[in-house]
């Protein structure tokens, strides 16, 4: 046997064992239990309940009221210029 039929050999052997590992994956999938498989109630963001909302918007709240304060103290510094809605400070 020379060099080219000895790769020929191979490749053919190689397209046979790449069929093979083909079926077996296929055969894996199939018989993959249910218990693997990700349920579709997971997937996406989660809903928040009345409470969890109710606590959100509490926390945001004083977020905010404080971010106020805060602008307010420095506005009457004079350490920062308000922006008008139409672009002008």
């Amino acid at each position: 046997m020379n060099f080219y039929e000895i790769l020929g050999d191979l490749y053919v052997e190689k397209r046979e064992v790449e069929r093979v590992i083909d079926q077996l994956e296929e055969l894996a999938r199939a018989d993959r239990p249910a218990a693997m498989a990700v349920p579709a109630e997971s997937r996406g963001r989660k809903s928040m309940g009345p409470a969890e909302r109710q606590q959100v918007s509490a926390r945001m709240k004083k977020y905010w009221a404080g971010h106020r304060l805060l602008r307010q103290k420095l506005l009457a510094l004079g350490q920062v210029r308000m922006k008008l809605a139409d672009g002008r400070e």
